[in-house]
């Protein structure tokens, strides 16, 4: 897929962070989008901003990717409103206040949180979108969004994030595979923001947890600010990649027709293939990687 003018484009998560700026560059490329995102009052200023960036149609859709009939209902209006769907980006994410904390005090609420988000959430959209894509018969991709920590290797300051991704990153080679038995124009493909560490608000996303999955109010406080905070207090690489540069890498890697949506870098490529060779070799993992 190498030309994006009129196709049609939906993004969860799409009202800010690197969602936000993969719906304003499809804008520009000429796509309906369609930005789902939890947030109904910062959906209407996006898709006003995002309504001015480009020719083709912008809709903003209430979403709860943690609830089946919420996504269900999301596609329903997308193809009443367009009939088809080219584009689906899985991308809707939460970080937790987990970081520096052993996993065998993680509430369970957490891992609720971060899995109904993180996995559940694309399940969800999988299950909403590809059928109808299938029968479709058109060229389109599933992009999921995935992280080098946990869908490549797992840091262990962040046990249920690193979880969600590595299960992000098993389910899309799955559907890659399935897809292809399939024989049609759909594929599917596997982002992972970086190379450096994403300057999102991510972080910040325990302020908005939904009553469901909070036991104390202690769950809902912030670990970090900025990511700035964050990669100075785990010892990760102080350089920031923005979620600017992420969207411009994802869509190059979409128009190629790559599976690994994964920016070069020698400090993951090393870190990764150090990863692989003690598994082959069957040796224990180190303390750190």
């Amino acid at each position: 897929m190498d030309d994006f003018s009129g196709r049609v484009a939906v993004v969860t998560g799409g009202a800010s962070g690197v969602g936000k700026c993969l719906c304003a560059d499809l804008a520009r490329a000429g796509a309906h989008v369609v930005i789902a995102d939890i947030d109904p009052a910062r959906l209407e200023a996006v898709r006003a901003e995002i309504d001015a960036l480009g020719s083709g149609q912008v809709l903003a859709i209430a979403c709860d990717v943690t609830k089946e009939a919420s996504v269900r209902a999301l596609a329903d209006q997308v193809f009443g409103q367009f009939d088809t769907v080219h584009i689906l980006f899985n991308n809707a994410g939460v970080g937790l206040g987990e970081a520096q904390r052993k996993i065998w005090t993680l509430p369970i609420s957490d891992w609720r949180w971060g899995i109904d988000v993180n996995v559940l959430g694309v399940i969800h959209g999988i299950a909403a979108f590809v059928p109808r894509m299938i029968d479709a018969g058109q060229e389109g991709v599933i992009v999921n969004t995935s992280s080098t920590n946990g869908g490549l290797r797992s840091l262990p300051n962040t046990p249920i994030y690193a979880a969600t991704k590595a299960a992000v990153t098993s389910i899309s080679e799955v559907l890659h595979q399935q897809l292809l038995r399939e024989g049609g124009k759909l594929r599917a493909a596997t982002l992972f923001p970086g190379p450096h560490t994403v300057n999102t608000g991510i972080m910040a996303s325990g302020e908005v947890r939904p009553a469901d999955y909070v036991e104390n109010e202690a769950q809902t406080k912030v670990a970090y600010r900025t990511m700035e905070d964050l990669v100075r207090t785990t010892g990760l690489k102080l350089q920031l990649t923005e979620p600017e540069e992420v969207s411009a890498f994802a869509l190059d890697g979409i128009r190629a027709g790559r599976f690994w949506l994964l920016p070069e870098s020698e400090e993951n490529d090393v870190l990764i293939a150090a990863r692989t060779e003690q598994i082959l070799a069957r040796q224990n993992p180190p303390s750190a990687w």
